[in-house]
């Protein structure tokens, strides 16, 4: 006699056996008790997970001499039958070897034909879905109208290859993938009654390696109890399963946390050295490093991370001085990384790649810790007393100007209802008037044009040095106008601030003024002009890039200065 496997020696015979699907068995069970079983049942689920198995049971259930039954006897001449595979009244068709239309229309025939010994005739049809076209017309009429002594059951993995008029006749349960824990505590029980002591790392190692399928794992349980008569060592386990040991993952991840670069591809030799499918490796280093990001995120860990209860703690510890935006991105890079090392015929120089990519991640701070470090950026200003950089045309501030900021930084700091767009420019200029000349109304043009210039280079000093080759005419009721000599591009800076030099120059004359921007005698580029302007820009550029200020912000957030923009 030949050997008979693990999965097959201990397929479930009753309801209560499977393994994980109750929300299916305990409906059918409930369904045979209250006479309610539909005539064509589906059966949907990932690969190893019970269709076929329950379909079976179902069909037990329902031939029992002692039935139908929820709990089959498996003593009778049909539960025999059923289990061993050879009942008359009970069929076992796959789909994708009989899905032509002749074998339904065969199929057809054969249904009007009564049960040769049994209660029912049964219909086992797996992967349905290979069924042609034509083969699930043929069935449609006889499945929605059987005889009353013929039951459906369909098992599929792709249910949605199945037409909506086959499903809409079907009571469909879907199967769930098995839980790693549940696989291995089955395989444990399984091992104890074959007299073979497996490691339960071991055991929880090839259900990993299943993906929730119990056939998988018990197909991989059969190739390892082979290599040993009592003992099977977690060595030989991942030598033959061809599996990275979880030490290693964890020694890699905390290489890579720690941008211990040498490390991390040292190890990842090492595994190369021992041949372990690196393409592997990928798929285990994303998998963990989601895991990370849900332990650290700390809510339903049991639920979402599939694990043995012993590496919960380890990994708690490991993301310990992580945050979940720095794990979110090595994960997000991981994962779009993983099409290159499955289709790359270099898979280790592919992994070192992306190792430096990992290593030169600039962790991002979460908004809550930027509001706390900008706090405490702000009560450390305001301990010293520092004043914001604010450039002039000749870097220096007169005490005037130096009186204007401080009253803008006090008006700054206090609550006040929202201002209009040019509030800072207001406070400067009603100064202006309130210390100089208020009231009493300015004729002469000159006197004008030096005041507007002075408030000028207080309010917008980055286009002051602009107005040396500008003139100003002033017919003394509602209209002034600047002319502008020199480059197109000295033109341009003052028509820009067009409206905020007619403010000005209406808060001077005490009138409400109409500007007028006008090109003087535009010449090709003037060299010497532009190069002072330059040296003017590049001058006030560096200040504020050596800024103290400018420096221990760069320095608190680990940042660095990328541009400094001139704002007018």
């Amino acid at each position: 006699m030949s050997y008979l496997v693990l999965a097959r020696k201990y397929r479930p015979l009753t309801f209560e056996d499977v393994v994980e699907q109750s929300h299916v068995t305990k409906t059918l069970e409930n369904a045979i008790k209250s006479n309610r079983v539909a005539h064509a049942i589906l059966f949907s689920g990932p690969r190893g997970t019970g269709k076929t198995t329950i379909a079976r049971i179902l069909a037990k259930a329902l031939n029992c001499y002692s039935g139908p039954i929820s709990k089959p006897c498996n003593q009778c001449k049909s539960c025999l039958e059923i289990t061993a595979g050879n009942a008359v009244d009970v069929f076992e068709i796959d789909g994708a070897s009989n899905n032509g239309v002749e074998q339904i229309r065969e199929l057809r025939e054969n249904i009007k034909y009564m049960p040769a010994h049994c209660r029912f005739k049964i219909y086992i049809i797996d992967e349905v879905h290979m069924l042609s076209p034509a083969a699930f017309n043929a069935l449609l009429k006889t499945l929605e109208e059987p005889p009353a002594h013929v039951l459906f059951m369909f098992a599929t993995t792709e249910p949605n290859k199945i037409p909506i008029t086959i499903l809409s006749r079907c009571q469909r349960h879907d199967l769930r993938r098995i839980n790693l824990n549940e696989i291995t505590a089955h395989m444990q029980t399984l091992c104890e009654k074959e007299s073979i002591a497996v490691e339960r790392e071991t055991l929880f190692m090839i259900a990993r390696e299943s993906g929730g399928s119990m056939r998988d794992a018990l197909s991989l349980l059969d190739q390892i109890m082979v290599c040993s008569e009592d003992f099977v060592s977690h060595e030989q386990v991942l030598h033959i399963l061809g599996v990275v040991d979880r030490k290693y993952v964890y020694d890699l991840t905390n290489a890579l946390l720690q941008g211990n670069l040498a490390e991390s591809l040292d190890l990842l030799n090492q595994l190369h050295v021992r041949g372990y499918n690196l393409k592997k490796l990928i798929a285990e280093l994303i998998d963990h490093f989601r895991n990370l990001l849900i332990v650290k995120i700390g809510k339903h860990i049991d639920r979402l991370v599939d694990l043995p209860d012993h590496e919960i703690p380890l990994m708690k510890e490991q993301v310990q001085p992580c945050s979940a935006i720095y794990l979110n991105q090595i994960f997000e890079l991981l994962f779009q990384e993983e099409s290159l090392i499955r289709y790359t015929s270099q898979p280790k120089m592919a992994l070192e790649m992306i190792f430096f990519k990992i290593i030169h991640i600039k962790p991002a701070f979460s908004l809550d810790q930027l509001i706390q470090k900008i706090d405490s950026l702000r009560k450390e200003l305001e301990k010293s007393g520092a004043r914001p950089f604010i450039p002039s045309s000749d870097h220096k501030i007169n005490q005037g100007t130096r009186e204007n900021i401080d009253n803008e930084i006090k008006d700054n700091t206090q609550p006040s209802s929202p201002k209009p767009k040019h509030s800072k420019k207001t406070v400067h200029t009603e100064t202006a008037l309130e210390t100089e000349q208020p009231k009493e109304l300015i004729l002469d043009q000159t006197q004008l044009w030096e005041k507007v210039k002075t408030q000028i280079k207080i309010q917008i000093p980055s286009i002051f040095a602009s107005l040396s080759n500008a003139s100003m005419t002033w017919d003394q009721k509602n209209s002034v106008q600047i002319t502008v000599n020199g480059a197109e591009f000295t033109f341009n800076m003052i028509h820009n601030r067009k409206e905020d030099i007619q403010g000005i120059i209406s808060q001077l004359t005490q009138r409400k003024t109409k500007l007028h921007i006008i090109a003087g005698e535009i010449k090709g580029a003037d060299i010497e002009q532009r190069k002072i302007e330059q040296e003017r820009i590049n001058q006030i550029t560096m200040d504020a890039r050596s800024h103290p200020l400018i420096t221990k912000a760069v320095k608190l957030f680990k940042g660095e200065i990328y541009d400094v923009k001139l704002i007018s």
